[in-house]
């Protein structure tokens, strides 16, 4: 029993309008039913009041799995029988991949690094963001490409190799990596400030990466080569891989095609010696070509957007990127809906909040001031082992277990409120055991399997019946519990819908409070036989639910803790 459900009851039984229904369930306090549906909007329809049109509407619903309809104050409300309720729930829940994508492709541009740079707490959300609907979208039966959009072109490759060939020490780039790299671009920009022509030099190096210069393309394959293995140490422990790493690079052929293209549609116009495509009037031109020539992130994207459309034919292309680029998105999407592509409005900006330190400073890569998100990993991870051995000293494989907890913590701090919401990371709020965190969840999770293996759980039978639980009756902390267990696959739906990972966060923290409640106050190991099979069950499929959803939002689900 979900809101669809309702909806259909409505529409066939009672004979609501389709459209007056879709969207219009309430999940009331408890106290006023487990649905609810407000008519006010139909009065004008009817030409009767509110409280008339609930009565009807109440009259005309018959179903089993609910115990009675009550009309009241404009509202229709329905309470389930919580009996017939649960044991259908306990008999037929399915946590198998849905076939809701019928074949449809989603693609997602997410994490998208930038070559010669580190990986930082500035990441994080992009990659957990995409990374979660990336593993909705394909529960839900979707074909999901994942791509990793590299900022491998422009000016600071110019800029990097000026200063590595002035002041670099290979062998120093050998042993630091990234972090190596860095300090030379931070240092380029403290120089730049004091001698500006050195910017020359940096546009003269950049020229020559264009121009296919041997040494310029040897440093700039090199500086990639070393960020995608600095990387791909972070990916590996957040668990996550991409179907395709083409970067802006990739499109440089794909450009003029775009432009010749906008050219003859008669798009393209001069604007101070610059190429522009002149947008809504609320919005700036697009500007696609430079005085010189040069073409931009527009332009690049413009030709990302075709290839991907011909390459995977997506029913949507998702851009998870900081909502600082609405506006290059608008005109992004604004130039390819001039261009007569009607996919365009499948085109999609999915905006986030920004990321700031706990004492208030944001990230800048040119000044240095960054927070590599490996060494927030790591500190997580750490953190999570000094509690663990606090909490439980005698735990095999803490190792495993304080990873398990710390990158979880981490992943979900960045998933559990509102993506467009700004973050302070703060890692010992998110290590937390208890309250609204991964590692709350994780530890209801091993609760879960500590009450099955004590109990026995490879002998448990699918339940089949619910005679038990009609004679003894279902109490109210094991009905809620199962009426938020009902509501996964819903709130994933809404969630890719939204593009709003946190829905799922909040359900399976609802859940995990529910269940700590039940488990309070509907005892296990001394219920008789009957009621002890069946309480069971309740703790099984709380289980699963919680590992399928935390493993949705990238989240480990340890046994023990």
């Amino acid at each position: 029993m979900n809101k669809q459900h309702i909806q259909n009851l409505l529409v066939n039984q009672a004979k609501v309008p389709q459209d007056m229904v879709v969207g219009a369930i309430e999940i009331p306090e408890s106290t006023m039913g487990d649905f609810s549906f407000p008519v006010f909007k139909l009065a004008k329809i009817y030409k009767k009041s509110p409280n008339i049109i609930a009565q009807e509407i109440s009259s005309n619903i018959d179903d089993v799995e609910i115990a009675r309809v009550q009309a009241i104050n404009g509202y229709v409300n329905f309470y389930l029988d919580r009996d017939k309720f649960v044991g259908n729930v306990l008999r037929s829940f399915d946590l198998s991949q849905k076939t809701f994508g019928n074949g449809h492709t989603i693609c997602i541009d997410y994490s998208s690094i930038n070559i010669a740079k580190p990986m930082h707490i500035g990441h994080l959300s992009s990659t957990a963001i995409g990374g979660s609907l990336y593993q909705m979208y394909k529960y839900l039966g979707y074909n999901v490409v994942g791509i990793n959009y590299l900022g491998d072109w422009g000016t600071q490759f110019g800029k990097l190799i000026y200063a590595y060939l002035t002041w670099g020490n290979r062998q120093d780039i050998l042993d630091r990596g990234i972090e190596g790299l860095l300090e030379l671009y931070v240092k380029f920009h403290d120089c730049a400030e004091q001698d500006k022509s050195i910017e020359d030099s940096a546009r003269e190096w950049f020229l020559k990466i264009e121009q296919g210069d041997i040494q310029a393309l040897e440093l700039f394959e090199w500086f990639k080569e070393i960020t995608l293995k600095e990387v791909a140490k972070v990916y590996d422990m957040l668990d996550i891989s991409f179907d395709s790493y083409k970067g802006e690079s990739f499109f440089n052929d794909k450009i003029q095609p775009i432009v010749k293209e906008l050219m003859d549609k008669g798009l393209l116009v001069e604007s101070d010696g610059a190429k522009v495509v002149q947008l809504q009037d609320d919005m700036p031109p697009a500007l696609i070509l430079r005085r010189d020539g040069a073409s931009l992130y527009v332009t690049r994207d413009l030709a990302a957007a075709k290839y991907r459309k011909e390459t995977y034919n997506f029913s949507k292309c998702l851009y998870v990127v900081a909502y600082q680029q609405n506006l290059h998105f608008k005109q992004v999407f604004g130039v390819l809906d001039k261009m007569g592509y009607e996919w365009a409005k499948d085109c999609l900006h999915i905006p986030f909040g920004m990321v700031s330190l706990k004492n208030g400073d944001t990230l800048s890569s040119r000044k240095g001031k960054v927070v590599f998100l490996e060494k927030i990993l790591k500190d997580a991870i750490q953190k999570a082992l000094v509690t663990i051995e606090q909490k439980n000293p005698n735990l095999k494989d803490k190792d495993s277990v304080a990873k398990m907890v710390g990158i979880g913590a981490v992943v979900f701090g960045a998933l559990s409120t509102d993506r467009i919401k700004d973050i302070v990371f703060d890692i010992d709020k998110a290590l937390q055991f208890e309250g609204e965190t991964g590692p709350y969840l994780q530890y209801t999770h091993a609760r879960c399997c500590s009450i099955l293996s004590k109990c026995g759980q490879d002998t448990l039978s699918p339940y089949s019946t619910d005679e038990t639980i009609k004679c003894r009756g279902v109490d109210t902390d094991t009905f809620e519990l199962v009426k938020l267990i009902s509501r996964l696959d819903e709130t994933i739906i809404v969630a890719c819908n939204r593009y709003e990972p946190s829905l799922l966060a909040r359900l399976l923290l609802d859940i995990a409070q529910a269940f700590n409640k039940f488990y309070i106050t509907n005892h296990i190991l001394s219920a008789e036989t009957d009621v002890y099979s069946f309480r069971l069950q309740i703790v099984k499929l709380t289980q699963q639910v919680l590992k399928l959803g935390m493993s949705l939002l990238l989240l480990k689900s340890p046994i023990e803790m």
